[in-house]
């Protein structure tokens, strides 16, 4: 694997000011000298300079520059504090002969706003590209570093009209991870996970579809990739793990690992995330999806998603600006939260306390903790659901960033699970980042779908990278562990977790089920001696607990590249209790250059070493059958 780039430190600000009572019941904030800001209906929400609002009249040219200018600020913008969304009306965009073409940069989303996927088309293509990151943009081009973006909710038409050669051949999403594709209908030409029209070496490290119809899709060089109850025509090929649940369509894993496929027929528990839509009076509502068991397929395929329907005047409606005692008041009444997108600066938890309260992100709206906070708490109750929300660390140390449940396992409801979707976690990168553990779940019954977890392995600290050169971000980009599951009945559908500087996954809860993980082991420790469990050489990347009775792990690896260090050793990639109810299908350990993983579970499997650098070291089952 290349090495990721660095940039420039950037901050946010956080600005305090009063409270008055708007036209709505939520509590809102203004300057004391401020005139009352006038009533805003619902068919007009107050989003913020951040979020605009298309409407398919405005002519394509006039949305195709727009969205161009976002992209030539964000394309290179990785560690930056901006944030955009982009919604979509119902109806469409882009002509045969005039094609709406997008590309998406860092913290962009692009989503549509009708109450089906099918309300909103593109025609044209929605995009992400390699970056080409030497000899002035011309080579070493990947998309390792492609985080941080959102599509969802809209139908791709794909035409490429005015694209020549290699471009007019399929729609690209070459993407790593935080970046998810969800209530997506896409037709018309190929999808394809990787950048194939750059120069090499063209390597991909995401990432996550789930509620979409797609037709044949070229995989290419991502190294891993979830696909959750959609519908596929095609899929091509596989680096390593590959998985999928609840896929209409999803291919036969009967040969693992050539091709790498795991695929679970119905996907155990699943919950789609919240959008927005506008309905047919034009005012603006949020979906909440119903939780299932054992489904297939879209949400959308039949009917309209089953759930509820929660007007936008039930959320407070958060700016950047607002202080969060502001939002707890508002939280505390019953209100939704609404985040829109750009910088809070958190420095007491906001606090989730009701069933079934929601809190959504759009455009990647960013928590980050000041003075040691923990940015946001979830109360044990059922059915609260937490989307779309990045959380980031800050200087000082925070125990956790995010907490699910009160210390000791508390009550959730296995019909209608506490949910985090698209909850994404950073550990340093923008700035120096400290933290005890970033997420915690505490509660029974809690659906985790799709997180990345990361303690950052590049980013704006002013660290040097390389051989001997990572001692200071060892020391001072501090994460011991990434997520840190207590609850018993637990889900996760794409949980990947990197770099931790102790477990990256300790598994605590009975009766847990993952499917698709995906982590790196930290690339920096200095010497055996910092990387060292006790008498045992390194952490596993995943640890089951002792107690643990049951346990079910579907599609995982971890991956090892000790580029501080090449001498360093980790005995084992996954750690479980020798029982027969915990069962691991289709887990695997790699070497990516430097570094030896020993074996890939409990002594058996191995060594992914520099003999076999980039090829698998698979185990099909464990225990063996």
């Amino acid at each position: 694997m290349t090495k990721r780039p660095s940039g420039r430190r950037l901050a946010g600000r956080f600005l305090a000011i009063g409270l008055t009572l708007a036209t709505t019941g939520a509590l809102t904030a203004h300057a004391a000298t401020a005139a009352p800001a006038p009533a805003v209906t619902a068919a007009l929400p107050s989003f913020g300079a951040n979020v605009t609002v298309f409407d398919p009249s405005m002519p394509v040219e006039q949305i195709q520059a727009t969205l161009d200018a976002t992209y030539a600020k964000q394309v290179d913008n990785e560690m930056g504090t901006a944030r955009y969304a982009y919604l979509f009306k119902p109806g469409t965009y882009g002509t045969t002969d005039k094609p709406l073409q997008i590309k998406v940069g860092y913290y962009t989303e692009i989503s549509g706003l009708g109450a089906d996927p099918t309300d909103v088309t593109i025609n044209g293509k929605v995009e992400v590209y390699n970056r080409c990151l030497a000899d002035g943009g011309t080579s070493n081009c990947l998309a390792l570093v492609n985080f941080w973006r959102t599509l969802s909710n809209l139908t791709i038409n794909i035409n490429a009209a005015g694209q020549d050669g290699c471009r007019g051949t399929a729609n690209f999403w070459a993407v790593s991870q935080a970046v998810s594709l969800r209530r997506l209908n896409v037709s018309g030409g190929n999808f394809s996970l990787m950048d194939y029209c750059t120069a090499g070496p063209q390597y991909a490290s995401g990432g996550f579809i789930a509620d979409s119809k797609f037709p044949s899709v070229t995989n290419g060089s991502q190294q891993q990739w979830i696909t959750r109850n959609s519908e596929v025509a095609g899929w091509s090929n596989g680096v390593w793990n590959q998985v999928f649940s609840g896929v209409v369509g999803g291919p036969d894993d009967s040969a693992f690992p050539n091709p790498p496929y795991t695929t679970v027929e119905k996907t155990p528990v699943s919950r789609e995330k919240p959008y927005l839509f506008v309905d047919a009076q034009g005012k603006y509502n949020v979906r909440v999806p119903a939780a299932h068991k054992n489904t297939s397929g879209t949400s959308w395929a039949q009917d309209e998603t089953s759930g509820r329907t929660l007007p936008l005047s039930s959320f407070f409606v958060a700016k950047p600006t607002d202080p969060v005692w502001l939002i707890n008041n508002n939280l505390e009444q019953g209100k939704n939260l609404l985040l829109t997108p750009g910088m809070y600066d958190i420095p007491y938890s906001v606090r989730v306390l009701h069933p079934n309260q929601v809190v959504l992100g759009i455009g990647h709206a960013t928590l980050t903790a000041v003075n040691g906070a923990t940015p946001l708490k979830v109360a044990d109750v059922p059915g609260a659901v937490v989307a779309g929300v990045t959380i980031d660390a800050g200087t000082k140390e925070s125990k956790t960033l995010l907490e699910v449940g009160k210390n000791g396992r508390g009550p959730s409801s296995a019909s209608n699970p506490t949910t985090l979707s698209d909850v994404y976690f950073r550990v340093g990168g923008p700035h120096i980042g400290k933290a005890g553990t970033a997420l915690e779940v505490n509660s029974d019954n809690v659906l985790i779908d799709h997180t990345w977890v990361w303690r950052a392995d590049h980013g704006n600290e002013g660290f040097t990278e390389g051989v001997n050169g990572d001692t200071q971000r060892w020391r001072t980009n501090t994460g011991r562990y990434g997520a840190v599951i207590n609850g018993d009945n637990v889900t996760a559908t794409g949980l990947f977790v990197e770099h931790f500087q102790k477990y990256n996954t300790v598994w605590n809860g009975d009766k847990g089920t993952t499917i698709l993980y995906q982590n790196e082991l930290p690339y920096d420790p200095p010497t055996q001696a910092d990387w060292m469990n006790g008498k045992v050489e390194g952490y596993a990347g995943y640890k089951v607990g002792d107690k643990v009775r049951t346990h079910n792990l579907y599609g995982a690896g971890v991956y090892v590249f000790n580029q501080n260090n090449p001498a360093i050793h980790t005995e084992n990639g996954f750690e479980v209790p020798k029982r027969s109810g915990v069962k691991l299908h289709h887990i695997m350990t790699v070497n990516l250059s430097a570094g030896t993983l020993d074996h890939v579970v409990n002594g058996v499997g191995g060594p992914a070493d520099t003999s076999n650098t980039g090829t698998p070291v698979y185990v099909t089952e464990y225990p063996a059958p």
